[in-house]
């Protein structure tokens, strides 16, 4: 038989009305995980946690948008409030994060798993990032991965990261060892078994923040937000305007919209601050339909393509078929073409997917003086032009903003960083004019050239500033230097550090 951890319901009353709680007392009231256990796996989270007490300051502070909605919709299903706190696990409550394998949004939802849940996405629009469509969707399976593991919330949520299938063999093979089948016993990859633990750390944090002197930042137990329903496709520049709102700030609370408008085939509605609402809806209401959209009447030259033609105003090529119903590529000289254009400049959509990648993109190329722009060619894969370079998959398609999994295009230009020397000398100067950089950080004092090295080091698991610095002979603050990092930056295991050491003393 399986041994389960049971789940223990706080039951004391509070001593204020619900609505006048803040969030975290909510949260606190509604825990049911077990999250007192004494496990090696808790509290290897649970000092890491405790080492970067700003993390769950920023996350907390990153969660306020989205926190009522979500928390409450955890607590309408009967859920332990701890789900609630699953995408400080997942996404550090970053809706617009991807992760290398492909998951996207505050839940992460892989592409598959997104279908098979409902939610679409084009190229107008990811409903994993959508926090209306994907919060629904992850509740739902974690209701039916919480039923399939008769009750047992730590293997539901173990599935929730490695998938069912993977938590059922390892019970199965358990099982006939003559095993305990519980989320402890278990022989799961290594990252679910870190993840679970996380997020009861994470809860244990929540709960003795106080006690602790943890900061978490104050939410209050108030609706931030309010949905309105546009009713049809509709520019976000003019919709940022007519709510009188920060077009960053519409942005985030509506992060299922990739573009710089919604999507035509819908869903039609928008979150606003719920102080917002009511005025946004009257001002649509006086919109004429043929006003939230700008449609551009363009004629085709010679030279042209749907591809250049899409580029050049910030469209795709299958907007401009379905626009212009058009069956295939074909298109003549002196053809009308109708397509949609934003109001403002590109630029001015900064939070919409190609801004956010060309941000990135322009921070890393700041940071590093070896890069260079690789063009796509026919056949090329990730895997090919890591080779090429002397560089990891992961890394490549990570500082293009892509997961490995993700399709090259014939032509993409993909950034490189990090190459031999050699190589960045032949390929700079083909490359588009870069912005001025920074000068690199003073080297320490070297006492013999011939024994000093520059080593690259991947961050392991369980290692902190300190400890590497120890390992190496240098100090944190070097390190810190080097890397262009501030003290409270995240390490990640396999993120890449550079170290200046003196080879006769590295340990």
């Amino acid at each position: 038989m399986r041994s389960e951890q049971k789940s223990q319901v706080r039951t004391s009353a509070p001593e204020k009305p619900l609505t006048e709680l803040s969030l975290w007392t909510l949260t606190r009231q509604n825990m049911q995980l077990p999250l007192d256990l004494d496990h090696p796996r808790i509290q290897t989270q649970l000092n890491w946690y405790q080492r970067h007490p700003s993390y769950l300051k920023r996350v907390s502070e990153r969660a306020q948008p989205y926190y009522h909605f979500i928390l409450n919709e955890v607590l309408k299903r009967g859920m332990p409030a701890e789900i609630a706190l699953l995408p400080v696990v997942e996404s550090a409550y970053d809706p617009f994060a991807y992760s290398h394998g492909q998951a996207a949004g505050p839940w992460q939802f892989i592409p598959g798993t997104a279908r098979h849940f409902g939610l679409k996405s084009n190229w107008w629009y990811d409903g994993r990032r959508d926090i209306l469509a994907s919060t629904d969707a992850a509740l739902t399976y974690l209701e039916q991965l919480h039923k399939r593991f008769d009750g047992d919330w730590l293997l539901a949520l173990a599935a929730y990261n490695a998938g069912g299938g993977n938590v059922n063999r390892a019970i199965r093979r358990n099982r006939e060892q003559g095993k305990p089948t519980d989320f402890w016993s278990l022989d799961l990859p290594r990252e679910t078994e870190a993840y679970v633990p996380k997020l009861l750390a994470v809860a244990r944090l929540v709960r003795d923040a106080d006690k602790l002197g943890l900061t978490l930042t104050p939410i209050e137990n108030k609706p931030h937000f309010d949905i309105v329903e546009t009713g049809g496709q509709i520019d976000l520049a003019q919709v940022a305007e007519m709510a009188d709102m920060e077009l960053k700030a519409l942005y985030r609370l509506n992060p299922g919209f990739n573009r710089w408008a919604t999507d035509p085939e819908g869903p039609h509605q928008l979150l606003v601050p719920i102080e917002k609402a009511d005025m946004l809806r009257t001002r649509l209401a006086k919109l004429p339909p043929q006003q939230r959209v700008s449609w551009h009447h363009y004629t085709v030259k010679a030279g042209d393509t749907l591809g250049a033609i899409a580029k050049r105003f910030n469209s795709s090529v299958a907007v401009i078929r379905q626009g212009n119903n058009l069956k295939g590529s074909n298109i003549r000289i002196g053809q009308s073409l109708v397509v949609p254009k934003p109001a403002r400049e590109a630029s001015d959509y900064a939070l919409s997917e190609s801004q956010r990648k060309r941000a990135r993109m322009q921070q890393l190329e700041q940071r590093h003086s070896r890069k260079l722009y690789h063009e796509v060619g026919s056949g090329e894969s990730f895997w090919s032009i890591a080779r090429k370079y002397g560089v990891g998959v992961r890394e490549l398609a990570g500082w293009n903003q892509m997961a490995p999994g993700d399709t090259l295009r014939p032509g993409q230009k993909l950034l490189v960083l990090n190459v031999r020397q050699e190589q960045a000398e032949i390929e700079l100067p083909a490359m588009p004019a870069m912005p001025a950089m920074p000068a690199m950080p003073a080297m320490p004092a070297m006492q013999s050239r011939d024994m000093t090295r520059k080593v690259g080091y991947r961050i392991r698991k369980g290692d902190s500033l300190s400890l590497i610095a120890s390992r190496f002979g240098v100090s944190v603050t070097d390190i810190l230097s080097w890397n262009r990092l501030d003290a409270d930056d995240l390490l990640r295991p396999g993120q890449p550090l550079t170290i200046y050491v003196n080879i006769a003393d590295a340990r």
